[in-house]
């Protein structure tokens, strides 16, 4: 097939005396988010959509959290690592389009610098990147500030 698609989805718990790394950057917060590897549950979203596309499992088949190799693991490596999966299949990124629902800390004054980090991981132009941020309102864990949740989609196109 031509174009193929995937969703993800990840969610973390705030944690004390870590930092909050979401997008591949650090965003000053009191906490940060509790993980086995940085815990940056954008780029895992990202990354469990792009697997999602090809079939090829979750970020847990391929980096599980009972692997001391990833302990702490920087999630950019983890993407990349996964796109290049997407490549050697024969695809390359049409576009992503990610959502970070958090109450606070409030994320809108991140968003560009987040889309060039993803857009450079992925060797796309970053108009093919879309990451928006919102809050629930204060409803559930999200809205309680027990922790942060990403959804991505993205597109992948067979090479030419």
């Amino acid at each position: 097939m031509k174009y193929r698609t995937g969703i993800g989805f990840d969610v973390h718990a705030f944690a004390d005396d870590r930092k909050l790394i979401i997008g591949g950057i650090e965003i000053p917060h009191e906490k940060g988010l509790a993980g086995h590897s940085d815990a940056d549950v954008l780029l895992h979203s990202i990354t469990d959509a792009l697997l999602g596309s090809l079939a090829l499992g979750d970020l847990g088949k391929h980096f599980p959290d009972t692997d001391q190799k990833y302990k702490d693991a920087d999630s950019k490596i983890l993407l990349r690592d996964s796109y290049d999966l997407i490549k050697e299949k024969g695809y390359k990124i049409g576009n992503v389009d990610a959502v970070i629902s958090a109450q606070k800390p409030k994320l809108s004054p991140y968003i560009d610098e987040i889309r060039k980090v993803i857009s450079k991981l992925l060797d796309t132009e970053i108009e093919n990147v879309s990451v928006k941020a919102t809050t629930t309102e204060k409803l559930g864990f999200v809205g309680r500030e027990e922790g942060i949740a990403a959804f991505a989609t993205v597109l992948v196109v067979k090479s030419e």
